[in-house]
């Protein structure tokens, strides 16, 4: 799958709501909710259901389900190797569990990346220092299927 779609069906979620758990381009979504919309709309079904989560899943027993589901799915990349479409899984706060899932729209000077987060709408952000600080993981998008 080439990049530029994979930007492109992003950019289409640009403006929708957040909402945890959601999945729905134009009604609500969450950072997973984006990923798995994309997903869908460039590949087809997707790959395995997701359980319901909490706001602070995986954190008390410290468990890297999103990274051991993006291991299953995706293909890990080294975090310099940037691509336009790339998967980037980010660790908000220092010891915590990486829960934070964005895609790569620009390269370069002005990096950016689309993602969905509390409290605003699905938008692109400067891939800024602060934001790099915190990528733990980047992957391909998607990983070749069987």
């Amino acid at each position: 799958m080439s990049g530029a779609a994979i930007v492109g069906a992003a950019r289409q979620w640009i403006g929708t709501p957040y909402l945890h758990q959601a999945s729905v381009r134009g009604a609500g979504c969450d950072c997973l909710g984006l990923l798995r919309g994309v997903w869908r709309e460039v590949i087809g079904a997707e790959p395995e259901p997701v359980p319901p989560y909490s706001r602070d899943w995986s954190e008390p027993q410290g468990d890297e389900a999103l990274l051991r589901a993006a291991l299953r799915h995706l293909s890990a990349k080294a975090l310099r190797d940037e691509a336009p479409g790339d998967v980037l899984l980010f660790r908000m706060r220092e010891a915590a569990v990486a829960k934070h899932l964005g895609l790569q729209a620009r390269t370069g000077e002005a990096a950016s990346f689309i993602h969905a987060y509390s409290g605003h709408k699905v938008t692109e952000s400067a891939l800024t220092a602060p934001w790099r600080r915190r990528i733990v993981a980047r992957f391909a998008f998607p990983k070749e299927l069987d």
